[in-house]
């Protein structure tokens, strides 16, 4: 029997930005979005659900009268994401 894989990391967008945040452990918005190539849109809307899952901490702030929004992985999102990659690799046998 394989391993149930987390749903919330099933989208591609969404593991995109798990997999980027576990290598820099914070970025902006706009590091995010080109990173990922998605639209502001799109981003937005998973990143409030990899916050809402308890995997991100989303901080608002302004930078020279702009507005700045940092991402940043909590211990949950740290925890899911090595769970999800450890549960993906049992798929693969050696």
């Amino acid at each position: 029997m394989q391993p149930e894989l987390d749903p919330l990391l099933m989208s591609q967008l969404r593991l995109a930005i798990m997999s980027y945040l576990m290598v820099v452990k914070a970025a902006e918005f706009n590091a995010l979005k080109e990173q990922t190539g998605a639209t502001s849109g799109n981003l937005s809307v998973q990143i409030a659900k990899l916050q809402e899952a308890g995997y991100l901490e989303v901080e608002k702030s302004f930078r020279n009268n702009y507005p700045l929004t940092l991402c940043k992985l909590t211990p949950k999102g740290v925890g899911a994401f090595e769970s999800f990659y450890e549960n993906l690799k049992r798929y693969f046998p050696e």
